[in-house]
C-alpha cells in the first residue's frame, strides 16, 4: 500500500484516534439531566401559577428529580477518564465554559430539590422525612420551616435552575465546533424543550388528579410543539450551510442514521404522542400511557441518535 493512500486515503486507523469518544453514558446522562430539567420547571410552573399539588406524582417529582439526577452523574462519572480529579470542576468557575457551568448548576440542584420537596410533602411525608432523619428531625424541621416562608422564591429557582439544566446538556455538545452535526447554537433550546416535555411525560406516568393530568398534558403538548420547529430550524439550518454542515444533515435526512432519527424521534416520540394526546384532550378520549412512554423513547432517541451521528466518521472528516 501507497504512503500516499494511508495518510490521505484514510486506510491507517491510527490516522483519526479517539473520534468515537463517548459511549452510551453520555446519551443516558444527557436525557436524565433533560427529565429532571422537566420534573423541576413544570411542578413549579404549575404552583407559580396557582395550582397546589395534590396528586402524588407532583407531591414526589423533586425526590425522584434527585433520584434521577444521581444516576445521570453516576453515567457521567464512569465516562470521565480522570475520575480521582473530578473535585477539581468545583475550584474554579469558568464563565465561558458550559462544563463549569453545567458543574456548578449540578451541585446547586439538589439544595433546591430538597427545599421544593419537603414544600409539597403533606404532613405525613414530613413526620416520615423526621422519623428517617433520626438525631437530625431538627435540621428537618429547620429547612421544612424554609421552604414554607420562602416557597415562592424556592419555585423561582427551580425553574431558573432547571432551565439551566436544559440548556447546558445541549450546550455541551453545541460547543463543539469540530463535530458539524452538534455545532449549532440551536441545540440547547432545543434539548431544554425536549427534557421538558420528557419530564412532563414522566409525570403523566405518576398518580396524578384529573385536572392536573389534563394542564401537564396541555404542557407536554406545548413542548412537543416548540420541540418539532426547533428540529425544523436546526436541520434548516445545516442543510443551507456549508459543505460541511450539508454533509452532517444529510446523516439525518436520507443517510445512515435517517431511519433510526424519522422513525424513533420524530413519528414515535413526536407525532404519534401529539396526536394522542390531542385526542384525549379535544376529543375526550381516555387517557393512555402510550403516549408518556413514546415520548419518553424519542427523548433518549434523539440524545442517542446526535451522540452517536456526531461521532460518525463517515461525515466527521470532509477531505
Amino acid at each position: 500500500m501507497e504512503p500516499v493512500e494511508i495518510d490521505v486515503g484514510r486506510h491507517n486507523p491510527g490516522v483519526d484516534p479517539g473520534l468515537e469518544l463517548w459511549g452510551w453514558e453520555i446519551p443516558v446522562y444527557l436525557f436524565l439531566g433533560g427529565i429532571v430539567a422537566g420534573l423541576m420547571v413544570v411542578p413549579a410552573l404549575l404552583e407559580l401559577r396557582g395550582r397546589k399539588p395534590e396528586g402524588a406524582g407532583l407531591r414526589m417529582a423533586p425526590w425522584l428529580a434527585a433520584v434521577l439526577l444521581s444516576l445521570g452523574m453516576g453515567a457521567l462519572f464512569l465516562d470521565l477518564g480522570h475520575k480521582l480529579y473530578v473535585w477539581r470542576f468545583y475550584l474554579a468557575f469558568r464563565p465561558t465554559s458550559p462544563m463549569s457551568w453545567g458543574s456548578w448548576i449540578l451541585l446547586l440542584v439538589y439544595p433546591v430539590l430538597v427545599l421544593q420537596g419537603l414544600g409539597t410533602a403533606g404532613e405525613h411525608g414530613r413526620r416520615f422525612l423526621r422519623t428517617l432523619a433520626g438525631p437530625l428531625s431538627g435540621l428537618v424541621d429547620r429547612l421544612t420551616a424554609l421552604a414554607d416562608g420562602w416557597r415562592r422564591p424556592v419555585l423561582t429557582a427551580s425553574v431558573v435552575l432547571g432551565a439551566g439544566l436544559g440548556v447546558y446538556t445541549g450546550l455541551l455538545l453545541g460547543t463543539t465546533p469540530a463535530r458539524m452535526l452538534w455545532n449549532s447554537a440551536l441545540l440547547g433550546p432545543l434539548f431544554l424543550t425536549s427534557g421538558l416535555s420528557a419530564g412532563a411525560a414522566l409525570l403523566l406516568l405518576l398518580p396524578l388528579t384529573t385536572e392536573e393530568r389534563h394542564a401537564v398534558a396541555r404542557f407536554d403538548m406545548g413542548a412537543m410543539g416548540t420541540e418539532l420547529v426547533l428540529l425544523k430550524l436546526y436541520l434548516t439550518g445545516l442543510a443551507t450551510g456549508g459543505e460541511p454542515q450539508r454533509i452532517a444533515a444529510s446523516t439525518l435526512l436520507g443517510g445512515e442514521w435517517a431511519p433510526q432519527f424519522w422513525a424513533l424521534v420524530v413519528f414515535a416520540g413526536l407525532g404519534a404522542p401529539l396526536a394522542l394526546d390531542a385526542a384525549e384532550l379535544r376529543r375526550h378520549r381516555p387517557f393512555t400511557r402510550l403516549a408518556p412512554v413514546l415520548v419518553l423513547v424519542g427523548g433518549f432517541s434523539l440524545r442517542a441518535v446526535l451522540v452517536a451521528a456526531g461521532q460518525d466518521v463517515s461525515f466527521a472528516l470532509v477531505p
